[in-house]
């Protein structure tokens, strides 16, 4: 049975490691460990975890957008559990996006990712798979791969003003929508 799992927050070694590649697949206990993260992840109102942010420092990353309270426009998808996930190949074009994280509560950051990466990952039964992600999803896997590497969004913040409270986030947020349902009135 799925269990929910603390969420590690900013400040904890695990954060800063790079976590370990899993070696054999199948294996019950990365099954229990996917299950718990799904589980975590939906309680949570995130569209992405990465196995370091419950203290497995394995290279397990779920990206499962949609919609939620955190990111009302998510596309939605089923959860996919990437296992010793790589990135093969990068666009040539970023875009920046307001990024929040569940190791870091309370907080956005203005970040630039790019729009569109090849993967390739092993499913939880020991299958490779390649594929190409693009927009929101590509923002989900970038920034689930940089905790496998130790990295937090924070690091890719490229200057202070990029950075604000969740608060202030949803009000600028409610003031946008505000605004245009006027123009649109």
């Amino acid at each position: 049975m799925p269990q929910q799992r603390p969420i590690l927050q900013v400040g904890h070694p695990i954060l800063r490691q790079t976590a370990e590649a899993i070696a054999d697949l199948p294996d019950v206990s990365i099954d229990q460990l996917v299950a718990d993260l799904i589980h975590t992840l939906t309680a949570s109102h995130g569209v992405g975890i990465a196995a370091p942010q419950v203290a497995a420092s394995v290279r397990l990353v779920i990206v499962a957008s949609r919609p939620n309270s955190r990111y009302p426009n998510a596309p939605m998808m089923a959860p996919v559990a990437m296992i010793n996930p790589q990135i093969m190949a990068y666009s040539d074009q970023q875009e920046w996006g307001w990024e929040g994280c569940l190791s870091v509560p309370g907080l956005r950051g203005f970040v630039p990712r790019y729009q569109q990466i090849e993967v390739q990952y092993l499913t939880p039964k020991g299958e490779q798979k390649q594929e190409i992600l693009t927009g929101f999803v590509a923002r989900i896997f970038q920034h689930e791969w940089d905790h496998l590497n130790g990295l937090l969004f924070l690091d890719r913040v490229k200057a202070a003003h990029h950075l604000i409270t969740e608060e202030a986030f949803q009000a600028q947020m409610n003031q946008l929508v505000g605004a245009a349902a006027k123009v649109l009135a």
